[in-house]
């Protein structure tokens, strides 16, 4: 009796051990869930032509610092984009020029925002959604946030539309301060009207072509940088975006916190466009300003990312 009830005392002893470090991992555990749940989430949107391939640098230094870090790709890009056979080598420019682009040429900028908002919703219920837009994805986060804007913590423009005044991405480029982009000089390829997109053969081997290009994007690039990024350029881009309303609505966009990095040394939105943009957001908002910074880079932004990943964790 006395062996049988101190193995029972044991056993009891072992299973209340057992029991308290469950109990020690589990309440671990829901720490660190909590703590994640803090921990908020870049969700970055590309513009026109792009993926979210373009953003694999940047998601790296952010990344190695510790922040979590998300790109997504929009409707008709990434795996769905279009690459006809006449595009590549070698190339035959008259079917390029006439080549379909099935997902592309219906999208819409609802299109973009809807699919960013799906996104948004699911990244939120892990926490806090610091949502990123580069150039013509500004206008898609700013369509996004006029639907969820209790789902995002900040929104980021990279040198990116904000339209409130301004109706479109084209009108932008019809004001005096958006007149002196160097984006109409890049040769397009074939009729938008006909394809229902924007096409440009970013494969040309043509070097006034490539020097246009360079020009409007990142002049300041060495040309073996700028060849790499031109590789991961995408031919279509929707001719409905820079036509759909862009504009931010100041009793939804506008009452979330927002940061725009000015790229001072763009050509395609034009620092002067960059400004009058943030003017008229602040004036449609003036309890809830821009938080400005600038940095020294073309519309591609800093060739080495770390300085912009700098600045964008320091606004977590």
């Amino acid at each position: 009796m006395v062996a049988a009830a101190g193995a029972g005392a044991a056993a009891g002893s072992l299973l209340s051990a057992h029991s308290g470090t469950q109990k020690g991992a589990t309440q671990k555990g829901e720490t660190q869930k909590a703590e994640s749940r803090k921990q908020p989430t870049f969700l970055l949107v590309h513009g026109a032509n792009s993926n979210a391939y373009a953003f694999a640098p940047l998601i790296a230094a952010l990344t190695m610092e510790g922040h979590r870090a998300l790109a997504v790709d929009l409707p008709g890009h990434g795996v769905q984009a279009n690459f006809p056979p006449s595009y590549q080598t070698p190339q035959d420019l008259t079917a390029f020029a006439a080549a379909p682009s099935s997902v592309l040429s219906r999208t819409t900028l609802e299109d973009n925002a809807r699919h960013v908002v799906s996104v948004v919703r699911r990244i939120a219920r892990q926490g806090p959604v610091i949502l990123v837009g580069h150039s013509m994805g500004g206008a898609t986060i700013t369509r996004a946030a006029n639907q969820v804007p209790d789902a995002i913590a900040r929104l980021v423009y990279l040198s990116a539309f904000c339209c409130v005044r301004i109706r479109t991405v084209l009108d932008c480029f019809l004001v005096p301060e958006g007149r002196t982009t160097l984006l109409p000089t890049i040769p397009s390829v074939g009729s938008p009207e006909r394809t229902g997109v924007l096409r440009n053969n970013w494969r040309s081997a043509d070097a006034d072509f490539i020097a246009k290009a360079k020009a409007a994007f990142a002049a300041e690039y060495s040309d073996t940088v700028f060849r790499n990024a031109l590789n991961a350029f995408e031919p279509d881009e929707s001719a409905s975006l820079i036509r759909d309303d862009a504009r931010g609505h100041p009793a939804t966009w506008g009452r979330i916190p927002r940061s725009y990095l000015r790229f001072t040394l763009d050509r395609s939105i034009p620092p002067a466009l960059q400004d009058r943009m943030i003017r008229e957001a602040d004036a449609a908002t003036p309890g809830n300003r821009f938080d400005v910074h600038s940095l020294p880079a073309p519309h591609l932004g800093p060739a080495d990312p770390a300085s912009l990943a700098t600045v964008l964790a320091s606004l977590v």
